[in-house]
């Protein structure tokens, strides 16, 4: 079989996760990627091409070898690579759900639409002035952004107009969304779909970083409440296909979808999510993809946790931990991925790009697994100086 994978810059998901799971299920592997110095190592064929234009994908693949399955895990490219897949007629993700889950105002006019949810926003082009007929406290984001990049919380028209100024210093060319804030608990449900139907295969509580940015700092494993209304957020935007991340806050009207995330969780929580399951869940990702049926999942019968280490000020990183894997026979399991190294520079940002290192934990409940990750962090400490 011959997997073509669309890709951008590396990640964990995919070297990690996705190249070995092709691998396990028997795949000869083709990377597309603008940049493929960068693949080199990973026991791949790699070639160059423009991941960002479905016309050359369409391209390299029809001048290679036949292929059984495309697909990509990247944020930034679910449309092309779903428009590549079904001029050849393989599995794939309906395009318009993946233009309509990458842009955040496409997706708040969908829902709205569907009768699913409304949710006040407002879509402001580069050129348009900065006001919005938006409640306030309200949420300044760029309308396709990842990462928490350049999502603040605005409170008044001038701090609207403050945050969009410096919002197009870094970004002119970006469209913005200014929406109503949604306020209460922030949750994730994550899914996997065969064309047919979707299978929840769980969620997360997640814990944010202070106001009035949305950093991510800690997950933890539990049962998504209003699933049912995410599900029909889910039919709404026509996401029905291979894996998605969906969050979602549980505001005192009810579930109000934050953004749907068309691939797998990130942020090491999709290692997480594999080993709760105690599924080879990479492997199953791509067997949607490849037209392989679904397999039964047993029920989670632990509690995990995600913690991403934050760097708190600017600096130069002057001790680290590295990496950890747990000792068999531990009643918690531990793991630590360190993203920096000492002798980093960290200029804070206030989005995920300041994470340190990932912390993820599993076991049997959630107090041994506080107490672990409280042992650990306090045995392995992040010094910025």
């Amino acid at each position: 079989m011959r997997l073509y994978l669309t890709a951008l810059k590396p990640t964990d998901s995919v070297t990690d996760g996705f190249l070995p799971a092709a691998r396990a299920l028997g795949c000869e592997v083709t990377i597309l990627t603008d940049r493929p110095e960068q693949y080199r190592d990973h026991g791949a064929e790699v070639l160059r091409c423009d991941v960002r234009d479905a016309r050359a994908v369409i391209d390299t693949v029809a001048h290679h070898r036949v292929p059984d399955a495309i697909f990509s895990n990247s944020d930034h490219i679910q449309a092309e690579t779903a428009l590549a897949a079904a001029y050849f007629g393989l599995p794939g993700k309906d395009w318009r759900a993946c233009v309509d889950t990458k842009n955040k105002a496409l997706t708040r006019r969908r829902l709205a639409a569907a009768g699913v949810e409304t949710v006040r926003a407002a879509r402001l082009a580069p050129a348009d002035p900065p006001v919005a007929d938006v409640p306030f406290p309200a949420v300044v984001k760029p309308r396709e952004g990842v990462a928490s990049e350049d999502v603040v919380l605005v409170h008044d028209a001038d701090e609207l107009a403050a945050a969009v100024l410096s919002i197009r210093d870094r970004r002119p060319a970006e469209t913005l969304v200014v929406e109503e804030y949604l306020d209460g608990p922030l949750h994730t449900m994550e899914t996997l779909g065969d064309g047919e139907r979707i299978r929840v295969l769980g969620g997360f509580r997640t814990t944010l970083g202070p106001l009035p940015h949305f950093v991510e700092e800690r997950l933890d494993w539990e049962p998504p409440p209003g699933r049912d209304h995410v599900l029909r957020a889910l039919e709404a935007l026509r996401v029905g296909f291979g894996a998605c991340h969906t969050e979602y806050v549980m505001t005192p009207a009810g579930p109000r979808i934050v953004e749907v995330n068309y691939r797998v969780i990130g942020d090491h929580c999709d290692f997480l999510l594999a080993g709760l399951l105690q599924a080879p869940l990479f492997e199953l990702v791509l067997g949607t993809h490849l037209g392989m049926g679904p397999a039964d999942l047993a029920p989670v019968r632990e509690h995990g946790t995600a913690l991403s280490l934050v760097a708190d000020r600017s600096g130069t990183v002057v001790e680290a931990p590295g990496t950890v894997v747990p000792a068999s026979g531990d009643p918690v399991r531990i793991w630590h991925r360190p993203l920096r190294a000492v002798g980093d520079r960290i200029d804070r940002s206030n989005t995920n790009r300041d994470y340190l290192g990932i912390v993820r934990a599993t076991g049997p409940d959630r107090a041994g697994v506080d107490a672990a990750v409280a042992a650990f962090r306090a045995e392995n400490p992040w010094v910025i100086a």
